[in-house]
């Protein structure tokens, strides 16, 4: 590919994200930053989640997975719907009954102070290593069509990649990124429709038909997995894609920030229901791409790379058209983009609110200065992370960003359900000990789990063992 003309088209994609910014950020003040004011129309939620919601890890790793395990990651989407239902039916109507801003500020009053910096804690940890691996995987791409042929280095081009998130996104906040990732959504879902139409052309594949025919009668269509020793069976995949969903949404700031800014319940639960429905069927339109791509790879006698990652930025970028190239590199931009733009808006929300408490400890003209710091604060540390994960990373970043999830969100998952579903107090001290013991003791469980379960396999479901072990470690810690 050219790489002038892959800047000329990423330089114009952010001067229109430019100008979106500059629309949304005359007159706000600091609450416009953190809630949008309140007035965010509910169908460009929905639809601009979907985009936060996958990121460029779903537009490159979903599709090159398909040759490892299949379409068994359809069973973990299947599971989203059940966790969908809970958020909207359980945790929206908490959130806004307590007109939250930071959805953590909840645990100080069910629990008290540790248990709140607990949670919040939590979410800026997973957050913070998830939304860095999700940038990682697109600066890698960047780094190989764009930035390699001028002879810049990787660090070099991650720091423009976060600057660029940082000058988009430091005035307007989440009122901006509502309108952005909207844009974003949309430019990635007509970069996975264009790819799927151009590529089934490739291979003679010309009616809807024929595209069901293909994709179905391809071996690496199978959905359901019943072997009980499997780390990707059907029961574990359901399970762990509902409380996926619980914790990484319903449970995490940035989601749930989005949601807030909706007008009314009602409003947020619409959002939902219809996000639900669009987000299975881009997820399933993400499983068909792979095939196809594996299908044009074997058709040309093109070698598999040995990370299934990188099966579709290499077909893109050196064998289809420049054409297909561009659209792929514009839709995986705009994934990535959506992602990180809301995450450095809810790590700031969060650290603002939930450590620095802004609204009680600073006054109205301060508080701008103080939320500025605090954004270039996570935008280098994200830059840091991001650094990190090119030295350790050595797997599908779909499952290492789940791994993280299972490891983190745990206790998170703990805390709610127990807030949620007993009447206890806890002893609040001991919370912190807890979150900590509850991963470790997990991972030793996963990593040991086929000498001490007959065979069993720890797949995603982690989370679930993670938040069962902080479920119990608190039910021992009650007030009586």
């Amino acid at each position: 590919m050219d790489p002038k003309l892959v800047l000329i088209v990423i330089t114009s994609y952010f001067a229109l994200l430019f100008l979106i910014s500059w629309f949304t950020s005359r007159n706000v003040s600091t609450d416009t930053f953190f809630t949008g004011d309140r007035q965010s129309p509910w169908f460009l939620v929905a639809f601009g989640m979907i985009g936060a919601s996958l990121s460029g890890v779903t537009f490159i790793s979903v599709p090159g997975e398909v040759g490892n395990t299949s379409f068994h990651y359809f069973q973990v989407v299947l599971g989203y719907t059940l966790g969908y239902f809970v958020i909207a039916k359980v945790l929206l109507p908490l959130y806004y009954r307590l007109n939250l801003v930071s959805i953590y500020s909840y645990l100080d009053e069910r629990f008290g102070f540790w248990s709140y910096k607990t949670g919040a804690f939590f979410f800026i940890l997973s957050r913070t290593l998830g939304s860095s691996i999700r940038v990682f995987l697109v600066a890698g791409v960047l780094q190989l069509v764009l930035f390699d042929n001028w002879g810049i280095p990787f660090w070099v081009s991650v720091l423009i990649t976060v600057s660029l998130i940082w000058l988009y996104t430091h005035r307007g906040g989440i009122k901006t990124v509502v309108w952005t990732d909207t844009l974003q959504t949309l430019f990635m879902l007509l970069a996975v429709v264009i790819s799927i139409y151009l590529i089934g052309k490739d291979l003679g594949i010309l009616t809807i038909k024929q595209y069901i025919g293909t994709i179905a009668d391809d071996p690496r269509s199978e959905i359901f997995n019943w072997d009980w020793k499997s780390g990707t069976n059907f029961f574990k995949q359901f399970a762990s894609g509902a409380f996926i969903t619980i914790v990484m949404t319903g449970l995490d700031q940035d989601m749930m920030q989005k949601n807030l800014t909706c007008r009314n319940i009602r409003d947020a639960q619409k959002n939902m229901f219809w996000f639900t429905i669009i987000l299975v069927v881009v997820n399933l339109l993400f499983l068909s791409l792979g095939i196809l791509l594996y299908l044009y790879a074997e058709t040309n006698g093109i070698a598999i790379p040995s990370k299934s990652d990188d099966l579709y930025p290499l077909l893109a970028t050196s064998y289809f058209s420049s054409f297909v190239g561009i659209v792929f590199i514009l839709g995986i931009t705009a994934a990535a983009y959506s992602s990180a733009d809301s995450t450095l808006t809810a790590l700031t929300t969060s650290f603002c609110y939930d450590f620095l408490e802004i609204e009680k400890k600073y006054k109205k003209e301060d508080q701008v200065k103080v939320r500025k710091r605090v954004h270039i604060g996570f935008t280098a540390l994200m830059f840091f992370v991001i650094l990190m994960f090119r030295w350790i990373n050595d797997q599908s970043v779909i499952n290492s960003v789940f791994v993280i999830a299972g490891y983190t969100y745990g206790p998170l998952l703990g805390l709610y359900a127990f807030g949620l579903f007993t009447n206890w107090k806890l002893k609040d001290k001991f919370v912190p000990y807890l979150a900590v013991a509850a991963p470790l003791l997990t991972f030793t469980i996963s990593q040991n789990s086929q000498q001490l379960l007959w065979g069993y396999k720890f797949g995603f479901e982690v989370l679930i063992l993670n938040g069962l072990l902080m479920f119990l470690g608190l039910y021992l810690i009650r007030k009586k």
